[in-house]
């Protein structure tokens, strides 16, 4: 789209590291209960990856008993469902980097040089895995 030509440049770009990551599984909502998540991982061992995700600067009013204020936002680049995911959601997936020189290149290459990341990962680099456990023992990064 070109609304987004914008914050196509290195600048604008990041990374958000992730495990695992879920999309609402309405297939398997149970009468009168909530929309269950269904998980996503490269593997039970859930290594790190990384969203391919766009970052800018704004300026505006999100509340406005709060007034005009400054803010990040982000968002991450998505592509077409692979056979994994699209059982669960149709319409898209995140654009995920799964090597050192893909997160180099994303961070750093212009968008010729990019764009073919923008691509689902091959069904066999996602696996469908258990809700992750929340324990207080476990450190966030």
């Amino acid at each position: 789209s070109p609304h987004w030509r914008r914050w196509l440049g290195p600048t604008s770009r990041c990374v958000v590291p992730f495990t695992s990551f879920a999309e609402p599984d309405p297939a398997s909502k149970v009468p009168g209960g909530r929309v269950p998540n269904a998980w996503f991982a490269r593997n039970a061992d859930r290594p790190l990856m990384f969203f391919a995700s766009f970052w800018t600067p704004w300026k505006g009013i999100k509340k406005v008993r709060d007034g005009e204020r400054e803010f990040e936002l982000y968002g991450f680049l998505t592509t077409s469902p692979n056979e994994i995911v699209s059982p669960i959601h149709q319409k898209a997936m995140p654009a995920i980097l799964t090597t050192p020189e893909e997160v180099d290149l994303w961070l750093t290459g212009e968008w010729d040089a990019v764009k073919h990341l923008q691509r689902p990962l091959p069904g066999n680099m996602l696996v469908v895995v258990e809700p992750p456990v929340k324990s207080d023992d476990e450190l966030l990064l």
